[in-house]
C-alpha cells in the first residue's frame, strides 16, 4: 500500500514516554475587597463566596487575600529534573508543585521564562535519575503524521490522546505567542497546556499550548525547534535576548508584489529603516523586499521577525533582498532588541469631494502637526477623507495618513500631489508611501 497502516495500539509508546510527563499545580495570592467587589473564581466554587459577598455589600472596601489555584502540564528534559512547560502555566505563581507519574510530588522553582514565546523552564530537586523525554524535530513533521499528546486536562492526570498533524506554520490572531504553530486534532483541553506532543518515535515535537475556542479537534502546539533555541539561555540567564534589525516591515500584497516585479506574494517589505540601526549600517533601504535570511526563504513578515528574534545579538547574517527588480545580498550584524511602546493613532472622518484616487487631501496646519506629533514644517500631504468604496478605501488608506510618495515620486505639497494624480489613468498601478502614526508603510492598488 502507498500509505502506512494505523498502529494496532499506542499503548507501548504511551508507556515508554508517559513517565517523563508531569502535572503542574500552581497557586498564588489574589487580593480582593468587600463592598460589592467581585473576586476572581479559580477551581471549585466555594458555596460561601456568595454569602460573604452579600454580607459585606455596601461596606467600605477592605483588602482580602484569596488563594488562586490552577493546573497544567509539563515534561522532564534531563535526568536532573529540568522541566519544560508554558510560561502561562507558571507565570506569577507563588508556589509550584510538580507531580510525577509515580505519585511523588516536588516543589519547583522557575529557572527562566519567555513571555513572548510562552515557554518556561522550571526545576525540581531530586536525588535519583529521572526519566526524561527526547526532543525531536518539528521541522521534520508533515501534515498527516501521527502524534500523541499526554497531559493533565481538567485535572485528569496522564491523559493520552492521539491524532495527526493537521497543519504547520499556523498564525494565530493578535497577542498570540511568538511562533508559527503546529495544528493537531489530538484532543487538547484546559490543563494540557505545557504538555508534550510526541511523534511515533517517542520524541517531543511540540509543546501543547492552546485550543480553538470555537471548534473541536483544533489544538495548537509550539514547535519544539523554537524551544530548543531558547532552553540553554533560559537555564543560564533566566530570559531570552533577542536580535534587532531596525526596520518596519509589512506584508507583500498581490498588488504590491506586481508593483515590485515579484511573481508571487512572498517576502517582507521594508517600509522604514530606523536611523542608527543595523539595517541602516548594512545598506538596507525602504522599498527593499527581504526574500532570504541566512539561506532560509522568507514567505511572510513573521518569518523574518522569528529569524531575527532568535539570532544572538552580534551575529553576522546575510539578507537577500529584491531592490528595483534586482536581487542583492547584504551582510548585517544583528543588534540587541529593546521593547518599544510606540502606538498607532486612530483615524478620524472628514467631508468633501474626493479625487480620482478616492481621497480628499489637505496641507498640514501647525495645529494638526502638533496633534499628529510631527514637526510643523513636515513635507507631505494629509488624508482628510477616504471615499467609501474607492480603490484607496479597499486598500486600507485611512484618514490622517500622511502621503509622502506616489509611485516613488515625492509629493511634499498639494500641487505636487495633484500633478502626479492627474496623470494617472484608470487601470494604472498606484503605490503610496505613507506615514501612519509612528509607522511608515506602503499601500498599492489599481486605479
Amino acid at each position: 500500500a502507498w500509505f502506512r497502516a494505523e498502529p494496532k495500539s499506542f499503548a507501548d509508546l504511551a508507556e515508554k514516554v508517559g513517565k517523563s510527563v508531569v502535572n503542574i499545580s500552581t497557586s498564588k495570592k489574589v487580593r480582593g475587597g468587600f463592598g460589592g467587589q467581585q473576586f476572581p473564581r479559580f477551581g471549585p466554587r466555594d458555596p460561601f463566596d456568595n454569602f460573604f459577598d452579600r454580607f459585606f455589600e455596601g461596606m467600605p472596601d477592605a483588602p482580602r487575600e484569596r488563594m488562586s489555584k490552577s493546573l497544567g502540564s509539563g515534561f522532564i528534559i534531563d535526568a536532573n529534573g529540568t522541566i519544560l512547560t508554558n510560561n502561562h502555566v507558571v507565570a506569577g505563581a507563588d508556589d509550584i508543585e510538580v507531580g510525577l507519574s509515580d505519585g511523588r510530588t516536588f516543589k519547583a522553582k522557575v529557572l527562566g521564562i519567555d513571555e513572548r514565546s510562552d515557554i518556561a523552564v522550571i526545576k525540581i530537586k531530586n536525588d535519583k535519575n529521572l526519566p526524561f523525554a527526547r526532543l525531536g524535530s518539528s521541522k521534520a513533521m508533515r501534515p498527516g503524521d501521527w502524534v500523541m499528546a499526554i497531559g493533565n486536562p481538567f485535572g485528569l492526570e496522564h491523559t493520552v490522546t492521539v491524532g495527526v498533524v493537521s497543519a504547520k506554520g499556523r498564525l494565530i490572531g493578535g497577542g498570540a505567542p511568538y511562533a508559527k504553530f503546529i495544528q493537531t486534532d489530538a484532543s487538547i483541553n484546559p490543563g494540557n497546556s505545557g504538555g508534550p506532543l510526541f511523534n511515533l518515535k517517542g520524541e517531543v515535537i511540540g509543546i501543547n499550548t492552546m485550543i480553538h475556542a470555537g471548534g473541536q479537534g483544533i489544538g495548537f502546539a509550539i514547535p519544539i525547534d523554537l524551544a530548543k533555541k531558547e532552553i540553554p539561555e533560559l537555564i543560564e540567564k533566566g530570559s531570552v535576548s533577542r536580535g534587532w534589525l531596525g526596520v518596519a516591515i509589512q506584508e507583500v500584497t498581490p498588488e504590491l508584489a506586481k508593483s515590485f516585479g515579484l511573481k508571487k506574494t512572498e517576502g517582507a517589505l521594508i517600509a522604514e529603516v530606523y536611523s542608527g540601526s543595523p539595517a541602516e549600517a548594512a545598506g538596507l533601504k525602504r522599498g527593499d523586499v527581504m526574500l532570504e535570511y541566512d539561506g532560509e526563504r522568507i514567505e511572510e513578515p513573521l518569518d523574518i521577525s522569528l529569524h531575527i528574534g532568535h539570532t544572538k545579538p552580534g551575529k553576522k547574517s546575510k539578507i537577500m533582498v529584491l531592490r528595483k527588480g534586482e536581487q542583492k545580498t547584504f551582510d548585517v550584524e544583528i543588534g540587541k532588541y529593546k521593547e518599544s511602546k510606540e502606538a498607532f493613532r486612530q483615524p478620524a472622518i472628514g467631508r468633501g469631494k474626493a479625487d480620482n484616487l478616492g481621497l480628499i487631501v489637505t496641507s498640514i496646519t501647525p495645529d494638526k502637526a502638533r496633534q499628529l506629533g510631527i514637526t510643523a514644517n513636515f513635507k507631505g500631504v494629509l488624508v482628510k477623507r477616504v471615499e467609501p468604496d474607492s480603490a484607496a478605501s479597499y486598500a486600507n488608506v485611512r484618514t490622517d495618513d500622511l502621503i509622502l510618495e506616489i509611485n516613488d515620486q515625492k509629493v511634499q505639497t498639494i500641487e505636487a500631489y495633484e500633478g502626479v494624480v492627474d496623470k494617472l489613468k484608470k487601470g494604472d498601478p498606484v503605490r503610496l508611501f505613507i506615514k501612519r502614526g509612528s509607522a511608515s508603510i506602503y499601500v498599492a492598488f489599481k486605479l
